[in-house]
């Protein structure tokens, strides 16, 4: 009798466990973080996956999205292209939602051709111009492209009324395409470029770079390498006695940077496009929020990565689904309201192409900390929005063509 009913327990606890499983995992979302943990890109990739981290915990204590709980599935690419290949290979086999990540542009160049075939949203910090021009609809920065940004930085080179320019590029596909745009962004003005300085990726002696732009007799230089590059590009020019403005984008003047470069980061200027410094309330409560979950500050990674996964949640509500293609679609013209949304900390919008716009930051450091001189509107915006204490700040650049 016992074992009869024992028999009719088991049966019926497997039969509900069997009705209740499908239930359960209609509960989870799958999220993939494939980014630069190890190697030359480990600084980048861990800011931008602490940043998605803590956007993931937030939503789920808020309820997730349309209900779902957030699982996510976080890999190393040890910053080598084939290894991002393969580990997005894998989260396609695992069935995620969305990719977030690589974060150097030469492994979301490789990897996003697997996730554009598997038809899955995939988010990137890389900057490089090339990565949506490819005509692949399933892909999204969370940074600016080189085609927005440089036109930015080239503005204050103009505005500064830099005659002659050395650029310090790191030779991939980064570096080549921020060359590129730079060389674009200024040709017909009065700034003329008198070295472009190769260097490579992970490279730790700056002497002779440093060196070829001295040699240059260069007025100033614009230096577009990645972060800890920047910092040890920062430290030799202070070594050989460089006194003439040190000019960069957003890699050459975050947190990350100045810590590792001293005294040697101040008085550089950068345009970014991101900055926890920025004087915008939601941007400094997330810098404050950030520092209290990892013991250290944020970089403009960290809220690539915070940023996106809020950008990601706002298109699925707006579609009211999750369905792959159809929130892809909807990312493409969408205007995110930050009040509305807050976890995206500003306004913004996203083109045909995948690329991002907002307004961004002019910044210098000063006694080791970044400082924010002016804030820049939009690319397709008239005017600056505001200027903070820099009376020459740039004007914004010519109205974007669509």
């Amino acid at each position: 009798m016992q074992k009869r009913f024992a028999l009719k327990l088991v049966a019926a606890v497997t039969l509900a466990a069997a009705v209740l499983s499908p239930v359960l995992a209609q509960e989870k979302v799958k999220f993939a973080s494939i980014v630069e943990l190890s190697g030359a890109g480990a600084s980048s990739g861990t800011q931008f996956n602490n940043g998605l981290q803590m956007a993931i915990k937030e939503i789920n204590a808020a309820g997730g999205i349309l209900g779902k709980q957030i699982e996510v599935l976080t890999n190393d690419t040890t910053t080598q292209p084939g290894v991002a290949l393969a580990l997005t290979k894998k989260a396609i086999d695992q069935d995620v939602f969305a990719i977030f990540g690589p974060v150097f542009s030469g492994s979301i160049n490789v990897s996003m051709k697997e996730s554009q075939k598997a038809e899955i949203p995939n988010f990137t910090g890389g900057e490089a111009a090339n990565i949506t021009t490819q005509g692949n609809p399933y892909i999204f920065r969370t940074s600016f492209t080189q085609a927005t940004a440089m036109p930015k930085a080239a503005n204050y080179i103009k505005a500064a009324k830099i005659k002659n320019l050395a650029i310090i590029y790191v030779n991939n596909d980064f570096g080549k395409g921020g060359l590129d745009m730079m060389k674009k962004a200024l040709a017909g003005s009065d700034t003329k470029i008198v070295a472009e300085v190769s260097t490579d990726s992970g490279q730790v002696d700056f002497s002779a770079p440093v060196i070829k732009t001295k040699q240059s007799n260069a007025d100033a230089v614009f230096i577009y390498v990645n972060e800890d590059e920047s910092a040890r590009a920062l430290r030799e020019l202070k070594k050989q006695g460089w006194n003439k403005p040190m000019i960069g984008e957003t890699t050459l003047t975050g947190q990350k940077v100045i810590d590792l470069a001293g005294d040697a980061a101040n008085g550089a200027v950068g345009h970014v496009g991101l900055t926890a410094d920025a004087p915008i309330p939601a941007l400094l409560n997330y810098k404050v929020k950030y520092s209290r979950a990892y013991g250290h500050e944020t970089d403009h990674n960290g809220i690539k990565g915070y940023t996106g996964v809020y950008i990601l949640k706002a298109a699925i509500e707006k579609v009211g689904k999750f369905d792959r293609k159809a929130v892809a679609n909807a990312l493409h013209g969408i205007k995110i309201d930050a009040a509305k949304n807050p976890g995206v900390l500003m306004n913004v919008g996203f083109d045909d192409k995948g690329d991002l716009d907002r307004e961004s930051f002019l910044v210098e450091v000063k006694g080791g900390k970044q400082v924010v001189v002016a804030v820049l509107p939009p690319l397709y915006a008239a005017n600056v929005n505001a200027k903070v204490g820099d009376k020459a700040a740039p004007k914004a650049a010519a109205p974007a063509k669509k």
